[in-house]
């Protein structure tokens, strides 16, 4: 079972690189959402800056009907330090 790594850096399917601040809870319904760092976006719609996101959603894997062309398996995917 894959899950986020908090102070570690993942590689969106588009290119940018998100780095995982903390897990936070949604106030309202309790949902647990990955707080992240975006950065090195030249080739996506994302600003650099601080960004919320279900869970979830962070570890799906990637749409490949929308995304045909995308070889990466998951949405972000952990960067392995060498």
């Amino acid at each position: 079972m894959r899950e986020v790594k908090i102070n570690k850096m993942y590689k969106h399917f588009k290119g940018s690189k998100a780095f995982v601040l903390t897990i936070a809870k949604h106030s309202e319904t309790g949902e647990d959402l990955v707080v992240y760092l975006c950065i090195d976006n030249d080739n996506t719609n994302h600003v650099d800056g601080i960004y919320a996101r279900p869970i979830n959603m962070f570890l799906s894997e990637v749409d490949h009907e929308k995304y045909p062309d995308v070889k990466q398996k998951y949405r972000f995917e952990l960067i392995e330090e060498k």
